[in-house]
């Protein structure tokens, strides 16, 4: 019994967070996303993670194009998020706290949201305008 809860514990954690990954680009930056596509996971986001690699993040899928926002709940790293549009376009960027309940908002009908480390779209000179490749190898 002790072998098969050990098992399951340690199991679980892995289980939640297996997505499938997608990889975007930003001109010349390499983006390496989790898909999160469906409530269940685009709720979960990014939360009790405590590391994200170097050019990693999360891309949520929502269902249409709507004022979509996020927040920060039980999320450990300070992110940013880039709104975009249906061809790929950042609508707008927001940083975000950690374990902030407070809401981030697209200025204009969003499709996607890309969450990256905090910074990482200003460090490399990200801004609205730019326009995302790779989207069109999710799965439809």
């Amino acid at each position: 019994m002790r072998s098969l809860f050990l098992t399951l514990l340690f199991a679980a954690p892995a289980l939640a967070q297996e997505l499938p990954v997608v990889q975007l680009n930003a001109g010349m930056h390499l983006i390496r996303a989790e898909v999160a596509a469906d409530y269940s996971s685009r709720g979960r986001g990014l939360m009790h993670r405590k590391s994200l690699g170097a050019n990693a993040g999360m891309l949520f899928v929502f269902d249409g194009a709507a004022i979509h926002c996020m927040w920060m709940k039980n999320t450990y790293l300070p992110l940013s998020v880039a709104f975009l549009d249906e061809q790929g376009a950042i609508i707008n960027i927001a940083d975000m706290q950690p374990h902030s309940e407070q809401s981030h908002c697209a200025t204009r009908p969003s499709v996607y949201a890309l969450e990256m480390a905090q910074g990482w779209f200003a460090q490399r000179g990200i801004k609205p305008g730019t326009k995302l490749g790779g989207l069109e190898k999710l799965p439809k």
